[in-house]
């Protein structure tokens, strides 16, 4: 495949050069040990059994009241699932798992610093814990049900602490990834609404002790400039008894929760029955405009879903070691390392740095160590990997029963690697496609089940019943070899409840492309659009071709555009600003940034500098950019309207197509020039 083939200007025409792989089928060991070998599931999930056949999820949980209606439809999207019901999700993860196991790990973190003994956190001691820091939050912080509480940690047992405290007293949490900026933090406190901010002094990164603790301090302030008043900032301390910031604490408002929680040694707080659609959590996405999107999670639907994926796509058994590389600061990491192995009694390790320090076998030395046989990570950190140390899984005695790839599409070259180096050609391959709002799977294959086919997320999960549609809402069938947008034509438990806050921007953005009547309560004519674009083959699996709106995965982050372009704008010479996604071989896509500038400046390294720190400050790392191009004018249509995909195809080696009805048409070979070269040629991987 030519380059120029493999990085096109839109997802949609990188899948006209993609061939069906050929099928790999689970090994009979297998098959013989799987949680779900019933090819009646799919029977069992059909339309003709919804929504009555997600009480086969639901029963895994424990109730403390049943629920009289499954699927409320009465305020269409915003669905309410097991309506009536009544439990507690700290309940399910950790209190009814002690009378038979109670002394079993539930968690083994393990340092980025390898001389650094692991700490294992039983069941038992996960039941203290979560218990001793909720009395802290409900006496010192007056927390309630109802309440939110942002939560800015890094990969540490006090993280998954923290959320089952507040789960347990009915708080509504809000976790921001630790790699995010003061300022992405701070909008989220505004946000949500949030009085408490729970954070950590430091945490190690690539081998250095990251000052953690100064985020907190910029993201307080910004809160208070949205008129949002944070109380509290309780500190965890990474070395107990130890500062480890060498930002101030501040007096009456930040504490050491390390000190204080001796206070409530030995305390118990009973949870709290909540509603099953009680708001547990809000996960905060990038939007393609404007702020972004807290999604709003609920109970008992939410950690039903969560508990059968885990079980019958994850396939967890009590005695494994299971292993979930993505930080819980996403999506991923709520329902795949913390709520849905919790609520199965599972071990699960956590990884506080990055896989590739001190070097490429990290990975295999913690899973030779500990026996870890499930393993779950992203087509990025795969890459990574290849590319880093291709040889070194090879080194190291470890096998994996199961492996999990999850994040955005993953190549199939990248695949078999990951099949035949990593898996040892045994493993199971899971390809899961879903996202933030839908809360746990959407399409995969169930491994015991289907064959694997490499670059391919497989069938659509038990009750998911997925359609692609072209522009005007109308079907195009499998086999038919176009893409179009996936829709799911029906609710589930874990799809999210709404945006916190802005119920019209909910109904917009994931159901008003295909609405058939905005009035109506029948399900069936809310079809959720999740904004990907995609192709079914004939055998039914779906291949998913990447975002169809304004929004970049890095290495399975989505980040919205134009939030990016908002950050650069806050440099004082940036007249303008257009982002592009142009193509990495590590990280799958990463920003790309054209700028001009107003008039009176020149271009210089400095300014390049300037919007890099900007978008550091405002976003954080993750959203660094490949490249920062200061151009004299951007291509503009008559209207005024910036040329993205015109910037796109410059960025990415491809032919720009016909400019001449631009107003600016001249500009194009300027950009070009300056992007590719004399020859027109760019220097891709940079």
């Amino acid at each position: 495949m030519s380059r120029q083939d493999s990085i096109g200007v839109s997802e949609a025409e990188i899948a006209v050069h993609w061939q069906e792989e050929k099928l790999y089928y689970p090994s009979t060991s297998f098959i013989a040990q799987a949680n779900m070998t019933d090819a009646t599931l799919f029977d069992r999930f059909s339309l003709d059994n919804f929504p009555e056949c997600f009480k086969e999820y639901a029963d895994l949980l424990t109730w403390d009241k049943y629920w009289h209606t499954t699927l409320d439809t009465s305020d269409a999207p915003c669905f309410k699932w097991f309506v009536g019901g009544r439990l507690n999700a700290s309940y399910n993860c950790v209190d009814r798992h002690l009378a038979e196991n109670r002394n079993k790990a539930a968690f083994i973190w393990v340092s980025e610093q390898e001389n650094e003994p692991d700490v294992v956190l039983t069941y038992q001691e996960l039941y203290v814990r979560v218990n001793e820091f909720a009395a802290l939050l409900q006496d010192y912080c007056g927390l309630k049900a109802g309440d939110r509480v942002t939560i800015h940690m890094p990969m540490v047992p006090e993280l998954p602490i923290t959320m089952l405290a507040c789960a347990r007293l009915g708080v509504i949490h809000s976790v921001v990834f630790g790699g995010f900026s003061g300022r992405a933090c701070g909008e989220r406190i505004s946000d949500s609404g949030s009085s408490v901010l729970v954070t950590m002094d430091a945490y190690y990164r690539n081998g250095q002790l990251l000052n953690h603790k100064e985020k907190a301090d910029e993201a307080v302030h910004i809160a208070a400039s949205e008129d949002q008043i944070v109380k509290h900032v309780l500190v965890w301390q990474r070395y107990p008894g130890k500062y480890s910031a060498s930002t101030p604490m501040v007096e009456e408002r930040d504490v050491f929760v390390n000190d204080l929680v001796k206070k409530y040694r030995g305390q118990r707080v009973e949870p709290v029955s909540m509603p099953a659609e009680a708001p547990l959590f809000l996960m905060y996405t990038s939007g393609t405009t404007g702020r972004p999107k807290g999604c709003q999670h609920g109970t008992g639907g939410y950690l039903s879903y969560v508990a059968g994926t885990t079980k019958y796509v994850q396939d967890i058994h009590p005695n494994d070691v299971y292993w979930c590389m993505a930080d819980i600061g996403w999506i991923t990491g709520h329902s795949y390392i913390v709520y849905g192995p919790l609520s199965l009694g599972a071990t699960s390790v956590l990884f506080e740095g990055v896989p590739t320090y001190p070097d490429a076998g990290r990975p295999w030395r913690i899973a030779e160590r500990l026996n870890v046989n499930i393993f779950h990570t992203a087509p990025t950190t795969i890459r990574m990997l290849r590319k880093a140390g291709p040889d070194e899984p090879n080194k190291y005695n470890f096998n994996f029963k199961h492996m999990t790839t999850v994040g955005e599409p993953i190549e199939p070259a990248v695949w078999k690697w990951y099949h035949e180096v990593i898996g040892k050609g045994k493993a199971a391959i899971v390809d899961t496609w879903w996202q933030t709002e839908t809360g746990g799977f959407l399409c995969s294959t169930m491994p015991a089940l289907h064959p694997m086919k490499p670059g391919s997320a497989g069938p659509a999960m038990p009750g998911i019943h997925p359609l692609i549609l072209d522009e005007d809402g109308n079907p195009i069938p499998a086999g038919a070899g176009k893409a179009g947008n996936i829709v799911i034509q029906n609710p589930w438990p874990g799809q999210f409840q709404t945006i916190w806050g802005d119920r019209d921007r909910f109904v917009r953005t994931y159901f008003g492309k295909y609405n058939k009547n905005a009035h109506s309560t029948d399900w069936r004519d809310w079809p959720y659009f999740p904004g990907d674009a995609s192709m079914q083959a004939e055998d039914g699996y779906f291949r998913i071709l990447g975002r169809v709106d304004d929004v970049i995965n890095v290495a399975g982050h989505r980040l919205g555009t134009k939030e990016l372009e908002s950050a650069c704008l806050l440099v004082p010479e940036v007249a303008e600003a257009a982002v592009v996604p142009v193509a990495d071989e590590v990280k799958g896509k990463m920003p790309e940034i054209y700028i001009s500038l107003k008039p009176g400046f020149t271009a210089s390294k400095e300014i390049e500098q300037k919007v890099i720190q900007a978008i550091d400050t405002s976003i954080g790392k993750i959203a660094r950019p490949k490249h920062v191009w200061i151009v004299p004018d951007m291509p503009k249509t008559r209207s005024g309207k910036i040329m993205r995909r015109v910037l796109a195809a410059v960025s990415n080696g491809m032919d720009v197509g016909d400019v001449t009805t631009l107003a600016n048409p001249e500009v194009v070979a300027s950009v070009k020039k300056m992007v590719q070269g004399e020859g027109g040629e760019a220097d891709f991987y940079g």
